[in-house]
C-alpha cells in the first residue's frame, strides 16, 4: 500500500482514476489499482475512449460481432463504451458495497454533441443508464446552461449524475440548485433518495492554463507573480460555496429525507505546465468529502511523493479571494475565462467523440472487408 495515498484517503479524499480501457480491465490492472493504490472510483470521457480504441487489439472481437450484426457507428460506440463501463462497475462493486454506495462509482459521459440540447441529453442519459444497468454508475452531464435542466430531470428519475465541465463559481451554484431540485422531484416521484448519488466535477488545471496565458500576455512582474495559482484558488472558493449551500435549510430537509450530498470532485488534476510540481492539484486541494480523479501519471506521482499535511482548503478562503481579486486588478476577465473554458471543453470532447466514431467506423470497415 502507498502511505501517501492512504494519508490522502484518511483525510476524506476519495481517489478516483481518470482512465479506463478494455486492456486495463482485461489484464486486471484496474483491480490491482483498487487493491494497491486506494483507487475507489473511475471516470471516463470521450478523449479517454478515443485513445483506448486507437491502441492494440482488445476491441477486435467485439467489433467483429458488431459487423456481423450490421449496427451503425453510433450504436457501435454505445455498445463498446458501455461494455467497458459495465465491466468497470463490476470491478468496483465491492468498493461500492463496502462504502455503502459512497464510492465504487464509474462514470460514462453523454454524447458531447448533445451538450447544448436538453431533451436529447435526458434521453441519452436514460439510454445509458438502462444499457449499463449497474447501481454504481454515474451518467456524466455537462454543466452547460441547457445541461442544468437535464441534470435535474435525470436525478428526478433516480439516475445518479456526475456533473462535468464546471469552471465558474456562478455556474457551480446553479449546479447545486439543479441537484437540490432534482432530489426534491425524486422525492415527489417516490424514489429512495439514499440510492441517488452525485458529484460535481470542478476543473482545475485548465483554469491555470488559460489564466497564465493571459498573465503572460499582460507581461508585468505583478502579473507574472500571479501565475499558476488561480486553479487552486478557484477550486477552494468552490468548496466554500459547497459548504455554504449544504448548510441551508433546503439541504437539511433533503438530508432528513435520506439524501446524500453532491460531493465536489476535482477534475483535470494533471498539471499542464511541466515547471509545476506534478502533485500540485493533489496536495493543495485536500478537503473532507471530496473526490480527486487523477490520470494514472498523477496517481503514481502522488503515491511516490505527494505531501499530504492535512486540510489545505478550508483555512485558505481569504487568500483565495485575494488572489482572484488580484487577477481582476491585473486585467484578467474571470467571466470571459470561464466562458472560453466551457466552450473549449465542449468542443474538445466533441472532437474526441468524432475521433472515436471515426476510429470505430474504420474498424467496422476493416472487419467488414475482411469478412468479419
Amino acid at each position: 500500500m502507498s502511505d501517501n495515498l492512504k494519508k490522502l484517503s484518511d483525510q476524506g479524499v476519495s481517489i478516483w482514476l481518470d482512465d479506463i480501457s478494455r486492456e486495463r480491465l482485461r489484464t486486471g490492472n484496474l483491480e490491482k489499482l483498487v487493491k494497491e493504490k486506494h483507487v475507489v472510483g473511475v471516470t471516463s470521457n470521450p478523449t479517454i475512449f478515443a485513445k483506448a480504441l486507437s491502441k492494440g487489439s482488445a476491441y477486435d472481437e467485439q467489433v467483429k460481432d458488431l459487423v456481423l450484426r450490421g449496427v451503425n457507428v453510433d450504436e457501435a460506440s454505445r455498445a463498446i463504451t458501455t461494455y467497458d463501463i459495465r465491466w468497470g462497475c463490476d470491478v468496483l462493486r465491492p468498493v461500492y458495497d463496502r462504502t455503502d454506495g459512497l464510492d465504487g462509482r464509474v462514470s460514462i459521459e453523454v454524447d458531447p454533441r448533445l451538450a447544448r440540447k436538453t431533451g436529447e441529453t435526458i434521453a441519452e442519459a436514460r439510454a445509458l443508464w438502462w444499457l449499463v444497468d449497474r447501481p454504481n454508475l454515474f451518467i456524466k452531464i455537462p454543466a452547460t446552461e441547457p445541461g442544468l435542466p437535464a441534470i435535474t430531470a435525470a436525478l428526478a428519475e433516480g439516475i445518479s449524475v456526475n456533473v462535468t465541465l464546471i469552471f465558474s463559481l456562478e455556474r457551480y451554484g446553479k449546479v447545486i440548485d439543479a441537484f437540490f431540485e432534482g432530489l426534491e422531484k425524486a422525492r415527489e416521484n417516490g424514489h429512495d433518495l439514499s440510492k441517488i448519488a452525485s458529484v460535481a466535477s470542478f476543473f482545475v488545471s485548465r483554469v491555470d492554463t488559460e489564466i497564465d496565458k493571459r498573465l503572460d500576455k499582460i507581461g508585468t512582474d505583478e502579473a507574472k507573480a500571479l501565475r499558476s495559482q488561480a486553479g487552486v484558488a478557484n477550486a477552494r472558493l468552490a468548496y466554500a460555496l459547497y459548504e455554504n449551500k449544504f448548510g441551508t435549510d433546503r439541504w437539511k430537509a433533503l438530508k432528513d429525507a435520506g439524501a446524500r450530498p453532491q460531493r465536489p470532485l476535482w477534475a483535470s488534476t494533471g498539471v499542464k505546465d511541466p515547471d509545476l510540481p506534478d502533485t500540485l492539484y493533489v496536495d493543495q486541494l485536500v478537503a473532507p468529502g471530496t473526490v480527486n480523479t487523477m490520470p494514472e501519471a498523477t496517481l503514481e506521482a502522488a503515491a511516490d511523493h505527494s505531501d499530504v499535511v492535512g486540510d489545505t482548503v478550508t483555512g485558505n478562503y481569504d487568500d483565495a479571494r485575494a488572489h482572484m481579486e488580484a487577477l481582476k486588478t491585473a486585467g484578467v476577465d474571470y467571466d470571459d475565462v470561464v466562458k472560453v473554458l466551457e466552450d473549449e471543453g465542449v468542443d474538445k470532447f466533441e472532437v474526441s467523440w468524432n475521433e472515436l466514431l471515426a476510429t470505430i467506423s474504420g474498424e467496422l470497415d476493416d472487419k467488414q472487408g475482411a469478412g468479419a
